[in-house]
């Protein structure tokens, strides 16, 4: 081994017969000493898939603007022999010491390439983050055939998760905040809102996803991501969320347990993600009006025949008779339902009629 040499305390280990250290590397280095440069290379010549720029930045704002970061071990093999210099010979200390790798030694990433990237970004933003650490999970090198297995096995059960549950846990997020409020302010949410997931079992006693309340306030308010929700903003939202649910008499039979909410999804739009989102591109229309006018017209919502057999949603809440929520069909379905209540068109949302017309 050569005399220059990169030392980590780290733990030993065994996976699949094979031996594997933990250690916590300086961040400052992480750009140094971990390579990815297969962006050239044919795709069954690499060990893991091409970066994805656009993640990048968004994963340094998260380091450099949130002081309690967290963020998971990078997996990566060493295509050199290392020496382990254990504390011990006997006992626990055996395998707890210091890993040298070799300078000259390529270490490969296996999963962690965005975060390494991200690393090098966030570092040059704010120096003081190199002075953290960050967990690595060590490999011997055994060659690409290895490599690619290993990428391919640390990923296939990874399993995201949904933005309902992301959207419970995420105490940094405005939106998500809000959405956690508005489950606790308008009573058919608290009741009826689905925590964890993001789509409706057929047979669910919810009527509601927290990630659909969550999107449907985000057009109501017109909010991007990063934006900040004042008070005033959390409580006009839950006074029209309120408003809406007075006009749906199906939603308030549903609650009380006087209707099936899988006989609602089986027969009615409203019962839907869909008509939800196309109810938050209306209230962005009506909020900026007098509370006493916008409740006035939203007492018309209980007009509208949201019945599936009625042929006016196919083509907007519906398609072949299945319920879209795509973009297009959630506008066309705010379209519809502003011109029940009386809510002029855009005109962008009149020339997409004109182009339904066609």
């Amino acid at each position: 081994m050569t005399s220059f040499v990169n030392s980590f305390p780290c733990v030993r280990g065994i996976q699949a017969g094979r031996p594997c250290y933990i250690a916590m590397c300086p961040m400052r280095l992480v750009p140094k000493i971990f390579i990815f440069n297969e962006e050239n290379v044919p795709a069954d010549l690499r060990a893991q898939r091409k970066i994805n720029l656009a993640r990048v930045p968004e994963i340094a704002h998260y380091l450099t603007e949130n002081e309690n970061y967290t963020l998971s071990a990078i997996t990566a093999s060493i295509d050199s022999a290392v020496q382990f210099e254990p504390m011990a010979d006997t006992g626990a200390g055996q395998n707890i010491g210091i890993l040298s790798i070799p300078m000259d030694a390529q270490i490969l990433i296996n999963d962690g390439q965005h975060r390494r990237a991200a690393i090098e970004q966030a570092i040059k933003d704010n120096p003081e983050l190199g002075y953290d650490n960050i967990p690595v999970l060590f490999f011997i090198d055994e060659g690409l055939h290895r490599s690619q297995q290993m990428f391919a096995d640390l990923n296939k059960h990874a399993v995201r998760p949904s933005d309902s549950i992301s959207t419970l846990y995420d105490h940094r997020d405005q939106l998500s905040e809000l959405a956690r409020y508005l489950i606790k302010k308008v009573e058919v949410f608290s009741r009826m809102t689905e925590l964890e997931k993001s789509s409706l079992s057929p047979r669910s006693s919810k009527l509601f996803t927290l990630s659909a309340i969550k999107n449907a306030s985000r057009v109501l308010l017109k909010k991007g991501k990063q934006d900040h929700i004042a008070l005033d903003e959390k409580n006009l939202t839950a006074e029209y969320w309120s408003e809406v649910s007075e006009q749906m008499p199906d939603w308030l039979r549903a609650k009380n347990r006087e209707l099936s909410t899988a006989d609602l999804r089986d027969n009615y739009i409203h019962a839907h993600g869909v008509m939800l989102q196309a109810m938050g591109i209306v209230g962005a229309d009506l909020i900026v009006r007098p509370p006493q006018e916008w409740k006035e017209i939203l007492k018309r919502l209980r007009d509208i025949d949201w019945s599936r057999a009625n042929e006016a949603w196919e083509g907007r809440a519906m398609v072949h008779g299945r319920i879209s929520k795509a973009t297009t069909n959630v506008q066309l379905t705010a379209n519809l339902i502003k011109c029940s209540i009386g809510v002029p068109l855009s005109t962008s949302e009149q020339e997409l009629e004109r182009k339904l017309i066609k």
